[in-house]
């Protein structure tokens, strides 16, 4: 009975592999919204791309025409 191991140890050694789940949840959920963000600004910056693009042909339409 002595050489048992206290229940408090079996309860550390879980909460240590619970807390390590919860900052791999974590880590998991930041790189989903840090993909989500960069996917956001990068269709920005294709639309700004796009718009400039359209607006510098209407402008050379616009030249040749005159």
């Amino acid at each position: 009975m002595t050489d048992a191991i206290p229940l408090w140890v079996f309860a550390v050694i879980i909460l240590i592999f619970l807390s390590g789940y919860m900052a791999f949840r974590a880590m998991l959920a930041e790189r989903k919204l840090d993909q989500q963000f960069i996917e956001r600004e990068g269709q920005i910056y294709m639309d700004r791309i796009h718009e400039d693009k359209l607006r510098r042909e209407s402008e050379n339409e616009q030249q040749r025409s005159n």
